[in-house]
């Protein structure tokens, strides 16, 4: 399966990456799958990490309901989250396996350990198995 993000999107998550460092970064993807399996980022949401930490992120719980809603009225479907890792490489920590309930999920990590060369990588987990997704950046 692929998935797809417009490079405005890709380069607003990373400017709101960016903007919270040293803090990880974090949000929703919303869009829609098609036939073929694909899946289409059609808007990005960008969340406070209400942990502030540069190790972790939860999710504010208001921006979350008003990010879905936002997804319902524009008749998107919620694709997944993103979070920036501001020290380590774009994949998923064990945390981040532990608390991926969601395996219909894309997870999108954001690295920002070399700060000339951001790396996005998206993953689906499932009962623990993290899978490399494949993520295309697209006009």
């Amino acid at each position: 399966m692929g998935v797809w993000i417009k490079k405005a999107d890709y380069e607003k998550i990373l400017a709101h990456a960016i903007k919270e460092l040293p803090n990880e970064a974090c949000g929703l993807i919303a869009g829609r799958d098609s036939e073929d399996g694909e899946r289409y980022i059609e808007k990005v949401y960008l969340l406070t990490n209400l942990d502030q930490s540069n190790e972790h992120f939860s999710l504010d719980p208001k921006e979350q309901l008003s990010s879905v809603k936002d997804m319902r009225a524009n008749e998107l479907k919620p694709l997944g989250n993103w979070h920036s890792h501001p020290e380590s490489p774009s994949r998923p920590s064990q945390e981040d396996i532990r608390l991926s309930y969601d395996s219909t999920a894309s997870y999108l990590i954001l690295s920002l350990m070399d700060n000339d060369n951001p790396v996005l990588n998206s993953f689906h987990v499932e009962k623990g198995v993290v899978t490399k997704e494949d993520l295309k950046i697209i006009e």
